[in-house]
């Protein structure tokens, strides 16, 4: 018979309401926890995530609760399903709860502002050293997972014991887990794919074709692989799940917040009325702010990520940007910058 988890999921996104039905679909006993008591109660009432992922129905075995306290207690593996830039506030709160024995799952794809800390760096900040994480990540879009539509992710932890148990927990027939221990290249890789999104989206938005957005994630693949190396990661990851698959379908696919950003820069949209026509965040953001200071600090050179960074936050016109790259120096492909 397989094994019966408690899951708690901190978070009421889309991705986040995707984990709870995984884990419903799953049988495991599951907590939704929402930080908006007026939203859970739509959530509660219509049994659907009406806002962030519309159309999938939740089993009513999914428990709803706005009582940070009691869904912590209630789950032998917590999954962290908040956007990077807001995750320690959350962990701030947890800080005086007994998180013994208790395994937490980070699934957010970004890199904090000022500190330029990864998510798991950011949970062992605010909670401890000893906290048990696992990074949970690859090319996983809410919409198709809640869907039952295959997946293919990466579950990494330094401990390899953790990322098993969360492989057990969560993977089903539909959702297929692989288990590493490259936490750092699978957090890097899911950070940096969101910034070259905005990139390819750039692209469709100035109306390229096919070769260039396959150029450019090629080279961008190239840019993720670099800052990685510098920070410790194992290039192959990078190749990976976490990596090239994540990127491949951040750039190409319908449902991407970060591509949608990079289509309307390339409209000659501004980044301010982009971004409150969102509901949802875009991480890719943020991340490209944490990107540039930290290729600053890594003294490390990347033209794809750099210019990203310059239109969000100097204004740079988009096309400028891309003169600026094709009129770059000739170099070898694989020379390094």
């Amino acid at each position: 018979m397989t094994e019966k988890f408690r899951v708690t999921v901190l978070g009421d996104g889309g991705w986040g309401t995707a984990l709870a039905v995984v884990n419903a679909r799953r049988k495991n006993d599951t907590v939704l926890w929402s930080a908006f008591p007026d939203y859970a109660k739509i959530i509660e009432a219509k049994r659907e995530n009406v806002k962030f992922l519309p159309g999938v129905p939740l089993s009513t075995s999914i428990r709803i609760t706005t009582d940070l306290k009691e869904a912590v207690q209630f789950g032998q593996i917590i999954v962290l399903a908040i956007p990077t830039q807001f995750l320690r506030n959350i962990l701030h709160k947890m800080r005086d709860l007994d998180l013994s024995g208790k395994i937490l799952v980070s699934v957010a794809k970004g890199i904090e502002k000022k500190t330029c800390l990864r998510p798991s760096e950011i949970i062992h900040s605010a909670l401890g050293a000893h906290c048990p994480v696992v990074v949970l990540s690859g090319p996983s879009h809410a919409e198709e997972v809640a869907r039952n539509i295959p997946t293919l992710v990466v579950a990494a932890s330094k401990n390899e014991v953790h990322a098993i148990k969360v492989q057990q927990a969560f993977m089903d027939t539909f959702f297929r887990i692989y288990v590493q221990s490259d936490v750092v290249g699978v957090e890097l890789g899911g950070a940096l794919k969101n910034v070259i999104a905005i990139a390819a989206g750039v692209c469709d938005g100035l109306e390229f074709g096919d070769n260039t957005k396959s150029g450019l994630i090629s080279r961008g693949l190239f840019e993720m692989t670099r800052i990685g190396i510098r920070m410790g990661a194992n290039p192959n990851t990078f190749f990976g799940l976490s990596g090239l698959g994540d990127l491949v379908t951040t750039c190409f696919s319908k449902h991407g917040r970060n591509l949608r950003v990079g289509y309307e820069l390339g409209q000659g949209k501004k980044i301010g009325e982009i971004l409150s026509g969102m509901q949802m965040v875009a991480e890719g953001v943020d991340s490209a702010e944490s990107v540039h200071e930290l290729c600053q600090k890594v003294g490390l050179t990347l033209p794809i990520l750099n210019e990203v960074y310059l239109i969000l936050f100097k204004d740079k016109d988009a096309k400028q940007a891309v003169q600026d790259l094709l009129h770059r120096d000739a170099r070898e492909e694989w020379k390094q910058y």
